[in-house]
């Protein structure tokens, strides 16, 4: 949509004169004053003048306007003019309750730089084109992406929701656990006292154990002694009978050695006796042979003979 020259003249004058506003509304505040004692007086005063400059460039843009309601567009500016004028409310009212905030001067900073932005944009395009699309375009924008805010935070109280179901979830969940670990404390405590039971059980068993286990090596050492003694008596009575069977055996021995020597003798002249009847009984044997031959002889002859 085009405006007419004159129409596009006025409007330009009101748009210049409110980017130069907002440009001085952006410096009111500069560095140097932020911890200056007068800062506040003089913000005041700077921003109660650029609220009455903007609200009669409102008024100016209305009058020029006015002429054209009923043309297609005509919503689109109003709603801009509303738009401007709701701006204009929330920053007086925020700057009344405390212009100095650290939050308030980033916000209507930014505020101010997307206005005086957005005015700049359209100052040039009606001065060029005698039109205001890039204002329809801003807006659009800005509808965007004040939507996609509300999805955002539309997201957000999902999330937030569902942090709290989860946090619910939690609660359940810990008191679920703390029910646990009670019981298991109640359980750890009974094993405890279980465990000191048999620890005293086992005290007194280990005791008794080792008072039997004491007695019965007492006993066993006892019983050894005994037995030793035994031993050791037996062993001595046995060490008598061998020294006595040793002393009977060495006079059985010189016994037996001079019987054998008494035996040998006799052997020897038996032997000798034995050798000499043995050559006697050969001699009368010879003897007895030849006095047979010659007997044998002789009987032959006289059996010859008769």
């Amino acid at each position: 949509m085009a405006f007419s020259h004159s129409m596009a003249v006025s409007l330009s004058a009101v748009l210049e004169d409110t980017v130069n506003q907002l440009g001085i509304l952006g410096k009111i505040m500069p560095v140097s004053l932020q911890a200056h004692p007068e800062a506040n007086k003089f913000v005041q005063t700077n921003i109660t003048s650029m609220i009455s400059s903007q609200l009669e460039a409102e008024r100016t843009m209305e009058a020029a306007l006015s002429a054209r309601t009923e043309g297609k567009d005509s919503g689109l500016i109003q709603e801009f003019i509303g738009n401007l004028t709701t701006s204009n409310r929330l920053v007086d009212q925020s700057m009344r309750q405390n212009p100095l905030t650290k939050d308030n001067l980033q916000k209507i900073q930014e505020d101010r730089q997307f206005c005086e932005d957005v005015l700049a944009e359209v100052y040039k395009e009606m001065q060029a084109k005698h039109s205001f699309q890039s204002l329809l375009k801003a807006v659009k924008m800005e509808k965007d992406r004040k939507l996609g805010l509300q999805r955002t935070i539309i997201k957000e109280e999902q999330g937030r929701r569902k942090i709290k179901q989860l946090q619910r979830q939690l609660q359940d969940i810990k008191k679920e656990k703390e029910l646990e670990i009670q019981q298991r404390n109640e359980m750890i405590a009974h094993l405890k006292d279980q465990l000191q039971e048999m620890k005293a059980k086992s005290n007194m068993e280990g005791k008794y154990v080792k008072k039997n286990a004491e007695n019965q090596v007492h006993q066993n050492q006892q019983h050894c002694q005994i037995q030793e003694q035994t031993y050791k008596d037996e062993l001595e009575e046995l060490k008598r009978k061998v020294d006595e069977e040793v002393r009977t055996h060495v006079g059985i021995e010189e016994y037996l050695k001079k019987h054998q020597t008494m035996l040998e003798e006799k052997v020897e002249h038996w032997m000798d006796k034995y050798d000499k009847d043995v050559d006697a009984k050969q001699q009368e044997l010879s003897t007895l042979k030849s006095s047979k031959a010659n007997d044998l002889e002789r009987l032959q002859e006289l059996t010859r003979k008769y």
